[in-house]
């Protein structure tokens, strides 16, 4: 009778229980730890932060994220958050209902914040998420103290990513620099060659060093392999510096190409030495801060697109701008290249001014959208800004295009026509004047572009394109004059030329070498690295 009616009783029992109200059933923190944390001692609380991560890590993680957020109280001898009129369990989530009244406050000070961190970087390790286990992984690498070791250890055996588990490997290897066995601190200072930065060095280096008469580290064979790492973090930091500076030197001849790149056709096709060149980069950049402007006020939801619309606004401002210029000041002025240059300069003063008038004389901010922000880790100390990559690939895209023009159109056939002999181009038919103006708002619309790109690397002021125009002109000239392979194999080689003397003589002392170099090597080559060929140019008329 009995075992017939035992179903019925527990089923019974199970209602009632349910009825009485919900019973909190999740994990339980200890009550020691609960207390402990409550209280005001910080050496007591860090331990009890290392024994809730040994212990019960799946519990520690919410009671740290919480703590971390000073949102962690102590209400009925159970860890709460507060939100409002909301209190939740911290291990569950659950809500409270009734909500405990008056809950304790949990005080965090810098030392046990610091602690939480790195316990919950350790905790993180787990995470599905690869971008939450990669951070977590880096912070330990830098940070890792000893209580973190056992899971470093294994997080590392079941970690699958080949990036993750090299960064695990460094943490855990700097932990083992202070083991008492030589035969493990030896692993752990070869091992630490996987992380070549100034912090791993300095950690090696300082093992080498001596404490009176006995070195910081005292088995030989110990320090030979920190002395041979150290060796091979430097190879490895002077790799990442020379390939940093190839990259600059490569982003700066890219902006000095798509400045050169404009005055060596009007160079070539007029001979005008235009000192109001580098104005029209100025232009540019000018009007990809208008272009942002109007997209933050009027498209706020497109703002990261407003760099594509600026394109062709600095070229066409630049160009009509050029083409003006050109119809109505240095069209009178072929064959008298004194006045020329005398124009040129007092109209790139005209043009300071006015946009000193419209804009202010203070450089204006033209900021990167969100895609060209951040850049590509190749080393550890080289990383490529994704603002420079975009602007050698641009670099090299107007480059395809100008030579397209050139080669493949009628305008492109005048002009280099026009450059080669100018009076029989005329005889032939060719719209000399035509082609001028034309050429004119060409080579001004490229300055624009390039005023565009480097608005998005460097200041934008009313006198950014003086910066420029030197540089421009030596690029032309040591190139050859009309040449674009030459303006290419210009800008680039003076580019990466200067980035490598700016690290060894400064800034100052870089320009007057390569300055220097220019005229030697014009001196023995006049025509440049790439001579015209013509009939006139190879009668020498």
């Amino acid at each position: 009778m009995i075992k017939r009616m035992l179903p019925f009783i527990l089923l019974t029992a199970a209602l009632l229980d349910t009825a009485a109200g919900p019973a909190w059933a999740g994990p339980v923190v200890d009550p020691v730890i609960i207390e402990t944390l409550a209280g005001e001692d910080s050496d007591a609380k860090i331990e009890a932060i290392n024994r809730l991560v040994r212990d019960m890590p799946d519990q520690a993680l919410p009671v740290l994220t919480a703590m971390a957020g000073d949102a962690l109280y102590i209400a009925e001898g159970r860890l709460v958050t507060v939100d409002g009129d909301t209190v939740k369990d911290a291990v569950t989530g659950e809500i409270l209902n009734p909500a405990p009244e008056n809950p304790g406050t949990i005080t965090v000070n810098n030392r046990v914040r610091s602690k939480i961190a790195e316990c919950l970087s350790a905790l993180n390790l787990f995470s599905k998420d690869r971008d939450a286990r990669m951070k977590s992984a880096t912070d330990l690498s830098e940070n890792a103290t000893a209580e973190s070791l056992p899971m470093i250890e294994k997080a590392l055996s079941a970690e699958k990513d080949s990036v993750i588990a090299v960064k695990l490997n460094v943490a855990r290897s700097k932990m083992l620099l202070v083991s008492n066995d030589p035969a493990i601190r030896r692993k752990a200072a070869e091992d630490l060659t996987e992380d070549p930065t100034q912090s791993t060095r300095q950690l090696l280096a300082g093992l080498l060093l001596k404490n009176g008469d006995d070195f910081m580290e005292p088995d030989k064979d110990v320090r030979a392999a920190a002395a041979e790492s150290v060796r091979s973090i430097d190879r490895q930091l002077a790799l990442g510096d020379k390939l940093g500076q190839i990259f600059t030197g490569l982003s700066l001849g890219s902006l000095l190409l798509l400045t050169a790149m404009g005055l060596a056709i009007t160079y070539g096709v007029m001979g005008v030495i235009n000192m109001a060149h580098g104005e029209f980069l100025m232009i540019g950049a000018y009007a990809a801060f208008a272009v942002q402007t109007v997209f933050r006020s009027r498209f706020p939801e497109y703002q990261d697109a407003y760099l594509l619309a600026a394109l062709p606004a600095g070229f066409l401002a630049a160009a009509l701008t050029g083409m003006v210029l050109e119809r109505t000041v240095i069209r009178f002025l072929y064959g008298r290249p004194l006045e020329t240059l005398l124009a040129t300069w007092g109209l790139s003063l005209i043009l300071i001014q006015a946009v000193r008038t419209l804009f202010g004389a203070q450089n204006v901010e033209v900021a990167n959208p969100a895609w060209m922000s951040g850049g590509v880790t190749v080393l550890p100390n080289l990383v490529l800004p994704w603002n420079r990559i975009v602007i050698i690939g641009f670099s090299i895209a107007v480059l395809a295009v100008m030579w397209a023009i050139l080669n493949l159109t009628r305008l492109g056939l005048f002009v280099r026509a026009v450059t080669q002999n100018r009076a029989m181009s005329g005889c032939v038919g060719v719209p000399t004047g035509r082609v001028d103006t034309l050429a004119f708002g060409l080579g001004a619309g490229i300055a624009g572009l390039g005023g565009v790109a480097l608005s998005q690397v460097s200041n934008v002021g009313p006198d950014m394109g003086q910066s420029y125009i030197i540089d421009s002109f030596m690029v032309v000239v040591l190139g050859g004059v009309g040449q674009l392979a030459g303006a290419v194999w210009a800008a680039l080689g003076l580019g990466v030329l200067s980035k490598f003397l700016e690290g060894w003589a400064g800034a100052v002392i870089a320009k007057i070498i390569v300055l220097v170099f220019v005229i030697v090597f014009i001196q023995k080559r006049p025509q440049g690295m790439f001579a015209l060929k013509g009939r006139t140019v190879e009668s020498g008329s």
